[in-house]
């Protein structure tokens, strides 16, 4: 992908670093912006123990997780290179009029990727145009 392709549409180079980075580093990245206790939420894992094991490689994570927190990075790197992680992390914790107020972790943790994913995506890309 071209350098100006990603100028042009930023979710473009989000989406194409989760899809190939290896999963104990995408987890690391996530936790940076995210903080282990919301992976730990997003993953639907009880304790952040969990999220340490999986960024270190001491652990693998059982399906559907591994998607779900690709997804979660593809679009926490969207929010936060537009603004901060601390943005990021509000937007995904807070009730978001774009997703009828529900936060983005909560439909993330608790629903089907495939249904839920395309609206999150729209509610982050509107976010981050200003709409």
């Amino acid at each position: 992908m071209s350098l100006s392709a990603y100028a042009a549409r930023p979710e473009l180079e989000a989406y194409d670093h989760s899809a190939r980075v290896e999963f104990p580093v995408l987890v690391k990245e996530l936790c940076d912006i995210l903080g282990p206790k919301l992976v730990a939420y997003i993953a639907g894992v009880r304790e952040a123990r969990a999220v340490r094991q999986w960024s270190s490689g001491e652990r693998e994570a059982r399906p559907p997780i591994p998607e779900r927190l690709r997804f979660a990075l593809q679009v926490a790197l969207l929010v936060s290179r537009h603004d901060s992680p601390a943005v990021a992390r509000a937007w995904f914790q807070g009730l978001n009029p774009q997703l009828d107020d529900r936060s983005a972790a909560r439909l993330l943790r608790s629903g089907d990727l495939d249904e839920v994913g395309p609206l999150i995506l729209s509610a982050a890309r509107a976010f981050v145009s200003g709409g």
